[in-house]
């Protein structure tokens, strides 16, 4: 590098060939010392690097600049703290186009017989400029004729196979992120990744290292952000607080890392697509696609299966009766529980459609998280649950959880308080019993939902709730009744979502009063007299709002009012005979999203974006989406 440095600015000599890197250094010094020069450090790997070289470049503030490349966002950081690096982003369809026919037809224009394959060509790359750039090479020296362009059309991703060297990230990747990258490979093309469900699924697996004063879910999570660090891995959907709610790979790295998962015999792929990935592939781990074969049929049943993960709805599990190794099941479609359930005693991830959940589930002790989703009509659990301490997260929708007073008799130790458990949703008239709170006192994420039923406060014992000290998120679905004078949500309580009933200034009151709500979501409720009355003294640190589809016709509320709001979303609030001009001079407001909403929400809210770049303060940013009102003509604030 130093050799290379000197020769770009011609004092190169040939005598500094034979110079240590110590003096080589010193001349390098001395040639740059009082001038003006761009120096470009391409791929660079780590912080130790950036070191060793940073004290050879004299800044005499003349204007010099250093450009530093590299994947990896700590490096990048390391290297400047003091403002945030540039992230290259994806190519948009014209810039892709661009690129392409500049590789393919240098400046000749394309052939208009050739065009319309070939932006279907180049809309298969994704908007990777490397991919374009390896596809536009290939064609440039190809025969231009439509039958070869169509068949590259169809077969993208085999013309544009990247080399390992051309994959850095991957090889500089230590072994146990490895495994983490190449278990992406196992979901379906441009499939919408849940973050969560992700975490679940490696530490399921026991492909993340337990660590001391860590959980395992915490663990994992560092995992990933690690991987997207290294920008190998794209963010899909962030939620509120920027953390990662889903995310995908692009095809090109989906390839790579089916590639690798083959070599070293990770996981079996069931697609005629791939049949190539198939032969000497390991039916550990097997990922069913459409248009699976009757050869994979039969590896469906083998008793070597430990992970099955079925993404086509098409496709039944086959008898399980022999899969005691069975460690992982996700099926997208309906699963009819067999008889021997009670022998996957391995299994420890569960995900899939039912209609009802057997008793003898129970004898799952190593189970962990419960994912159910209904066929049909609610699911009722049985008092077995209550048996399973190690279950970490119960995911299931409109269940019916049993009272656990009514399991055995007094001192029976196989009722267990399930101190693992972190997420309990979405349960159906949940009675709040002293016994319930006992058995779960570490639940973070609780959802409930009251339905066909008349509620007494006394019977379903809901201030109780505020003895669930670490609950962090709470959904409550249809309690259609004011709780100002019956109810106190816990004081750590971080999200609350609210849906389907009617809402009193009062109830408002105890929701703003919490001292650590971040996100207020009301779907499809009803305020008193239709109108909502803020303060200065609520929601203090409310960063997100969320109404949907309101009964809110005033809504008053003060420049001083919600003072850390970030974000504040409307969806289908057409009622509104006015809207809170002000709530545009809060100055944490970054953005204002619309859908569906009146026209009046939406002039008023543009009138309050032009106010704010009339103060020179245009951080805020409106969304309008399916609006009512779109023109606002030229000459609009």
């Amino acid at each position: 590098m130093l050799l290379s440095l000197l020769n770009s600015m011609g004092k190169l000599t040939r005598e500094m060939h034979e110079m240590t890197s110590e003096l080589l250094e010193e001349r390098l010094y001395e040639c740059l010392k009082c001038r003006r020069y761009l120096i470009v450090l391409d791929d660079v790997w780590d912080t130790k690097f950036w070191d060793d070289v940073k004290r050879l470049f004299q800044n005499d503030k003349s204007g010099s600049r250093i450009m530093m490349i590299t994947r990896l966002e700590n490096v990048a950081g390391y290297a400047n703290s003091c403002t945030p690096p540039h992230r290259m982003r994806f190519l948009s369809d014209s810039e892709s186009w661009i690129l392409f026919c500049e590789k393919v037809f240098g400046n000749i224009c394309c052939p208009p017989n050739l065009e319309e394959i070939g932006k279907k060509i180049v809309q298969h790359c994704q908007g990777l400029p490397l991919a374009i750039v390896l596809i536009g090479g290939l064609l440039s020296k190809a025969t231009r004729t439509e039958h070869y362009w169509n068949y590259v059309a169809e077969n993208v991703s085999s013309e544009t196979t990247l080399t390992d060297e051309q994959y850095e990230s991957y090889k500089h990747l230590p072994s146990h992120l490895k495994w983490c990258f190449l278990y992406m490979g196992i979901f379906p093309e441009d499939y919408n990744i849940h973050v969560s469900k992700l975490v679940k699924l490696w530490v399921a697996e026991k492909i993340v290292k337990p660590v001391r004063s860590k959980s395992l879910d915490d663990v994992a999570e560092e995992y990933f952000l690690d991987l997207v660090e290294r920008n190998l891995i794209l963010i899909h959907e962030k939620q509120f607080n920027g953390k990662i709610k889903t995310c995908r790979i692009h095809d090109l790295v989906r390839d790579l890392c089916m590639r690798e998962a083959q070599k070293e015999k990770f996981y079996h792929v069931t697609n005629r697509s791939l049949c190539g990935i198939q032969q000497g592939s390991s039916t550990h781990r097997v990922s069913i696609r459409r248009n699976t074969n009757s050869h994979d049929h039969k590896l469906l049943s083998s008793p070597q299966v430990q992970s099955l993960l079925n993404f086509d709805w098409e496709v039944p599990i086959p008898k399980m009766s022999n899969m005691r190794l069975l460690r992982v099941l996700h099926q997208q479609g309906t699963l009819e529980f067999p008889n021997e359930v009670a022998e996957w005693v391995k299994l420890r991830y569960l995900d899939c459609m039912s209609i009802h959940i057997p008793s003898s589930i129970s004898k799952l002790q190593n189970l962990q998280p419960i994912i159910l989703r209904r066929d049909m009509g609610p699911l009722y659990l049985s008092l077995d649950i209550w048996k399973m301490p190690q279950l970490r997260h119960v995911l299931l929708e409109y269940v019916i959880l049993p009272d656990p007073s009514s399991v055995g008799t007094e001192g029976d130790n196989s009722v267990f308080v399930l101190e693992n458990l972190q997420t309990l949703s979405l349960v159906m008239n949940f009675r709040c019993l002293e016994e319930v709170i006992k058995r779960i006192p570490n639940i973070k994420k609780l959802g409930i939902h009251y339905k066909d039923v008349e509620v007494v406060w006394e019977y379903y014992c809901l201030n109780n709730l505020v003895h669930l000290r670490n609950l962090e998120s709470l959904k409550w679905i249809d309690f259609g009744f004011s709780f100002s004078r019956n109810l106190s949500f816990p004081t750590l309580l971080k999200k609350l979502t609210l849906g389907e009933g009617s809402l009193s200034l009062e109830d408002m009151s105890i929701v703003g009063s919490l001292p650590n709500l971040q996100v207020l979501k009301l779907r499809r409720t009803a305020f008193f007299r239709r109108e909502w009355i803020t303060n200065a003294r609520e929601f203090l640190q409310l960063k997100y709002l969320l109404l949907v589809n309101i009964s809110l016709v005033r809504w008053r509320v003060d420049d001083t009012h919600f003072p850390n709001l970030e974000r504040l979303v409307l969806k289908d609030c057409n009622k509104f005979g006015e809207f809170p001009f002000e709530i545009g001079e809060i100055p944490t407001l970054r953005s204002i999203e619309l859908y569906g909403c009146s026209g009046l929400v939406v002039i008023l809210a543009k009138h309050m974006q032009g106010e704010r770049r009339i103060l020179r303060n245009d951080g805020l940013q409106i969304h309008i989406v399916n609006s009512r009102y779109w023109d606002f003509g030229a000459n609009s604030p």
